[in-house]
């Protein structure tokens, strides 16, 4: 058997001059990058893992016409073999030198300096201060209590400023000493776990400092529902876009507890709560437990984005940001957020597995859950929505939330 694509990004290309379909690996295993020419790009239907070289063969000989197809089969196989991008010995490889390599290193490194955001302490300073307009000095305080949580977007931060802005305002300078539990969408991890790293964070401004007390004890709680030194945060984004935020308001050595929240996939598909999956219990009443034990010693930071339209997401049909459909796209969104206003995560959640969320594709709905389950007296208020159109055809929706507590 020809063995099976890897699960990667496809898109199409964006060279005029090298039309066809665009191959990258999101998890970074590799760092390749193909171009599949159109006439070719029906074959990868067969590198499904159930289909023979035989039978690409003579795929390849009704297209080309040609009996003579042995080479230009072979360097297909070989080039996406080498590439990293099919289930073989090759790839096993790469992935077991890749997770190795962060379990034994002893920084989580900055994994998009450079592209989402300046790779220089003195240009990401800048551009945060521009992005956030002042927004340690802008304090919006509720009574006496103290903000226990504010949700961010993880979209690029270039896309989503306004609500960034929103949300990173409602902290003050007293909000410095306090240990930041980060709960970041997990976008290529296994969607019924928690993912959690010891790992200090190193950005460009310096090295924020994990927690390694909190971490080790919600490892221990959690059990099987956690996954320790995940390789999913070397490379995902929506842990680190929220540090480098923080430490432009509080300094380098914040302190920190990342967490990676799975897609909790089983309750999508099932339509049951998330906790009806044991795994996903233990995490959550693991946070739940550290919640109640820490009190406001702790500022959750959501980062999370909401809706995914258009043809980038699987759509037929092109979104505009605020246009046409992305209007009833906006009450829908607003619908889900109100639950969040309330504290109401079973109500939130009734809203996600309505459709099992394939209409509005919210990536951000697990570590919202997660929060609300775990801070079941917080209340939110909306600061910003927003949408953005990250293509010509697609859309992201997010917004700047803040929690205190009922």
């Amino acid at each position: 058997m020809i063995p099976a694509l890897r699960s990667l990004d496809f898109m199409p290309s964006p060279l005029p001059d090298r039309p066809g379909l665009l191959i990258r690996d999101p998890f970074r295993f590799s760092e390749a990058t193909l171009i599949i020419p159109p006439a070719l790009v029906q074959c990868l239907t067969l590198f499904d893992g159930a289909h023979t070289e035989l039978e690409l063969r003579e795929y390849l000989v009704r297209l080309t016409g040609d009996l003579d197809v042995g080479r230009l089969l072979r360097h297909l196989i070989e080039t996406l073999s080498e590439s990293g991008f099919l289930e073989d010995e090759h790839f096993r490889r790469r992935r077991e030198l890749a997770e190795r390599s962060f379990a034994e290193a002893p920084l989580r490194t900055a994994s998009h300096a450079g592209s989402a955001y300046p790779a220089t302490s003195d240009e990401l300073q800048k551009t945060l201060a521009q992005y956030l307009d002042g927004a340690s000095s802008r304090v919006h305080p509720i009574a006496d209590e103290p903000i226990v949580a504010i949700a961010a977007p993880h979209v690029s931060p270039f896309g989503g400023v306004e609500a960034y802005r929103a949300a990173y305002s409602t902290l003050s300078p007293s909000d410095a000493d306090r240990t930041f539990v980060i709960l970041g969408t997990s976008h290529y991890g296994q969607p019924g776990r928690i993912a959690l790293t010891r790992k200090s964070f190193a950005t460009p401004f310096g090295e924020a400092i994990a927690d390694t007390a909190i971490v080790d004890r919600l490892a221990t709680q959690a059990g099987e529902g956690a996954l320790m030194e995940d390789y999913c945060h070397a490379i995902e984004h929506s842990v680190e876009f929220q540090v480098v935020f923080l430490q432009h308001l509080f300094g380098p050595q914040v302190r920190i507890v990342p967490i990676l929240c799975g897609s909790f996939l089983s309750s999508l598909q099932r339509g049951k709560p998330p906790e009806a999956d044991d795994h996903v219990r233990r995490a959550l009443d693991a946070l739940g437990e550290l919640a109640a034990r820490e009190g406001n010693r702790l500022l959750w930071v959501l980062g999370v984005d909401m809706a995914h339209m258009g043809k980038r997401y699987g759509d037929s049909r092109s979104a505009r940001a605020g246009q046409d459909e992305m209007q009833a796209v906006e009450l829908r969104d607003r619908d889900r957020i109100e639950r969040m206003e309330q504290g109401d995560a079973p109500g939130f959640w009734e809203r996600v597995v309505e459709h099992r969320d394939d209409d509005l594709k919210w990536c951000g709905s697990a570590p919202i859950y997660a929060f609300l389950r775990a801070v079941p007296q917080a209340r939110g208020k909306l600061l910003h929505y927003q949408q953005w159109n990250i293509d010509e055809s697609s859309i992201v929706s997010f917004a700047g939330v803040r929690f205190h507590s009922s």
